[in-house]
């Protein structure tokens, strides 16, 4: 069994950065989803990890800042752009809890293109818009290339207090130090480290979302069971490692 979630951050498990960053005005939503229904959709090696049986889809708008390469400085330009994303929730072999992305909407056309040549991420070209009026943040994306061409999501959502104590269930969908990929015919672990979250509570405004059910699951039923905001944090990553695989059991979908 894997460890239990962390609340507070590791130390970095990697010796030198490959990218640095900046992620910034981050709302999380997140609704229940049923592990074995997003179980064929995780790279091969990885299987749902769960809390108390239940596994989740999460749609996070934010901004990226200063996109950088090593100890470089931040791309102009390229390196800053909004970004909305849909993604699960994965665990390894060697317990390193992880997110899989099944698409990351961004607005710079560059940074898309070399996540999908480099790391097989499933980044897509989209016109987007943050918006920010004293405690209200509004995020718009309207997806361009590749399909479903004009996909689109529309969250409003008011930023609440400070969150002093996290649940169980807050740790679970932020406390996240990696993701898993496939790509070239492997699953990928690719760490990152970043400080603890700061969380607020979040009041869900409004949604209008086509993004979930674009990336191959089903589309929300009620309201989100965690809406979560962040004003950020500093992010580095690390190089990608090979995720071990199961000497048995049946092929699963990639």
């Amino acid at each position: 069994m894997p460890p239990e979630p962390v609340d507070h951050a590791p130390r970095q498990a990697f010796p030198w950065a490959v990218l640095r960053q900046r992620w910034e005005d981050l709302t999380f939503l997140h609704w229940a989803v049923d592990p074995a229904l997003v179980a064929p959709l995780l790279p091969a090696g990885t299987r749902p990890d769960t809390l108390h049986g239940v596994s989740y889809v999460g749609l996070i708008g934010f901004r990226m800042v200063g996109l950088g390469f090593g100890r470089g400085p931040g791309v102009p330009y390229f390196g800053t752009f909004s970004e909305t994303n849909v993604r699960l929730y994965s665990v390894d072999d060697d317990g390193r809890r992880a997110v899989v992305f099944r698409s990351l909407d961004a607005s710079r056309l560059v940074p898309v293109l070399v996540a999908r040549a480099t790391l097989r991420l499933p980044y897509l070209w989209s016109s987007m818009r943050l918006a920010r009026d004293g405690d209200r943040r509004t995020y718009r994306c309207r997806r361009r290339w590749p399909g479903p061409a004009g996909a689109t999501s529309r969250m409003v959502v008011r930023v609440g207090e400070r969150i002093v104590e996290p649940t169980p269930l807050d740790h679970f969908l932020t406390a996240r130090w990696g993701l898993h990929t496939r790509a070239y015919g492997r699953t990928l672990h690719l760490p990152n480290w970043h400080p603890s979250w700061p969380l607020h509570r979040c009041e869900l405004l409004h949604l209008d979302d086509e993004l979930v059910a674009a990336a191959g699951l089903p589309a929300p039923v009620g309201p989100p069971v965690s809406v979560l905001y962040s004003p950020g944090v500093g992010v580095r990553f690390g190089p990608p490692v090979a995720a071990r695989l199961r000497a048995a059991g049946p092929p699963r979908a990639q």
